[in-house]
């Protein structure tokens, strides 16, 4: 009434039933209007963590509280509490054990992953899994993605064909942490040696084996498959040959490539 037909505020506030003082008075910030709900709430989630929105309203009913779940989900919602939170994985300390060679096979193996890209782009992992007493690769698994059931059907086929080695050295991945493969390793008898995170050479043989698999393998088969074998669909030549790509890091080197 009083923008859209210009009356003054004391006409306005007796057309609306309001008073004066109503009509004049700021209204209160959301955070002033909700305070006592975000106290509440901000103390219920950080004793509890994991909790959802029903199960915090809930505890919120039984100390008291008379809001209802609408008010209570919109300020919930409003501080972000609805968002999925991440939570930090925690692995537990571990005492390392020694790094020895075994003296005989199957004393104790070592498995450890590997990530790489395919020329298209495409990533694939690799499971190695070596023997410590010999140093033989006993494993070298490919896909696209490794589960720990996948480790586990892996390792079941070594085990059939070389028998159960007394210990497996492995670092603190998720796949080698996971509940199905601890219960897996206690059915079958077979100690878990775990390394210290950030440790690596904790597990320096098969750490070795990779930095061997990378250059004398990966790399390679790389450099081969690119400037050296002929690829059907290219009429018989190798990608380098076929089509050239320029290949810059910085501008500078760009500059100076292109005006050679």
């Amino acid at each position: 009434m009083v923008t859209e037909h210009r009356l003054p505020v004391t006409r306005a506030c007796r057309a609306a039933g309001l008073s004066r003082a109503a009509y004049y008075k700021t209204p209160p910030l959301p955070q002033e209007k909700d305070a006592e709900v975000i106290d509440a709430l901000n103390g219920v989630v950080e004793r509890n963590g994991r909790w959802g929105f029903w199960k915090c309203f809930d505890r919120l009913r039984l100390d008291g509280r008379p809001w209802n779940h609408k008010r209570v989900w919109r300020v919930y919602c409003e501080l972000g509490l609805n968002i999925p939170r991440r939570t930090k994985r925690r692995i537990p300390k571990r005492e390392p054990t020694p790094l020895a060679a075994g003296a005989c096979v199957n004393q104790g193996w070592a498995l450890d992953f590997m990530r790489d890209v395919l020329y298209d782009g495409r990533r694939f992992r690799t499971l190695n899994v070596i023997d410590e007493a010999n140093r033989k690769a006993l494993a070298i698994q490919v896909a696209p993605s490794l589960p720990a059931l996948m480790l586990i059907r892996t390792m079941d086929r070594l085990v059939d064909w070389y028998g159960t080695p007394q210990s497996i050295r492995m670092d603190n991945g998720p796949e080698m942490t996971s509940r199905e493969f601890v219960a897996w390793a206690q059915r079958r008898g077979i100690a878990l040696n775990d390394i210290e995170l950030g440790e690596p050479n904790q597990n320096a043989y098969v750490e070795r084996f990779n930095r061997t698999f990378r250059t004398e393998v990966l790399d390679v088969w790389l450099t081969q498959y690119n400037e050296y074998r002929p690829h059907d669909a290219l009429g018989g030549k190798p990608p380098r040959q076929f089509m050239p790509r320029l290949i810059t890091t910085t501008a500078a080197d760009s500059g100076n490539q292109l005006s050679a």
